[in-house]
């Protein structure tokens, strides 16, 4: 799949790649073919809870799809900044960031403080990050004042991202459109 190439050079912001789409649109395997142009190892920072058999049965998959050499798979749903740390020196994709989100309202934390902790853990990284987040904004407008709360803090949560990250990149049908690449030159206006 053609797109950016993920900077092994870039730390920090500048070595972040945000990777935005709609449900099955291609961005955890865009995502992840970004990480693999690296060098092993790389951290799969998986943020998804079994709470159903649905659930247990994709996150099953998704294991055996990234069961190669070269992953270590951390399964933290909610202190994705303290992994992010602790793996300072090591590529990690973050996938994803809207179940992560769902994890913090459902266990009634402070998702506020919580992207905060993310965006403070990204400046420090010694090695390319990327994230990956579902864009939930582009349908109707959700029946429930939950689910509306949840498209707008996913929609907040992206905004300040895409504003701080070197690379934002929205997948649809398979297909990378590049949104932003602080790494490539931009034509005179």
């Amino acid at each position: 799949m053609n797109g950016p190439v993920l900077n092994n050079c870039g730390t920090g912001l500048a070595g972040t790649m945000l990777v935005l789409g709609g449900a099955r649109s291609g961005k955890s395997s865009f995502a992840e073919s970004r990480v693999r142009t690296l060098p092993a190892p790389w951290v799969y920072l998986a943020t998804g809870r079994a709470w159903d058999d649905e659930m247990r049965a994709r996150i099953t998959q998704h294991q055996a799809d990234r069961g190669q050499a070269g992953w270590l798979t951390v399964e933290e749903p909610v202190e994705v900044a303290r992994v992010l740390r602790q793996h300072a020196h090591t590529p990690v994709l973050l996938d994803c960031l809207t179940l992560w989100l769902t994890n913090l309202l459902l266990d009634e934390q402070d998702s506020a403080a919580a992207t905060q902790g993310l965006l403070d853990s990204l400046p420090a990284r010694q090695a390319p990050t990327v994230l990956v987040g579902n864009e939930v904004g582009l349908g109707i407008v959700p029946e429930n004042a939950l689910a509306r709360r949840f498209r707008d803090e996913a929609g907040r949560l992206h905004q300040r991202l895409a504003q701080k990250v070197g690379q934002v990149v929205f997948i649809a049908a398979g297909l990378p459109l590049v949104l932003k690449d602080e790494g490539q030159p931009h034509p005179q206006s």
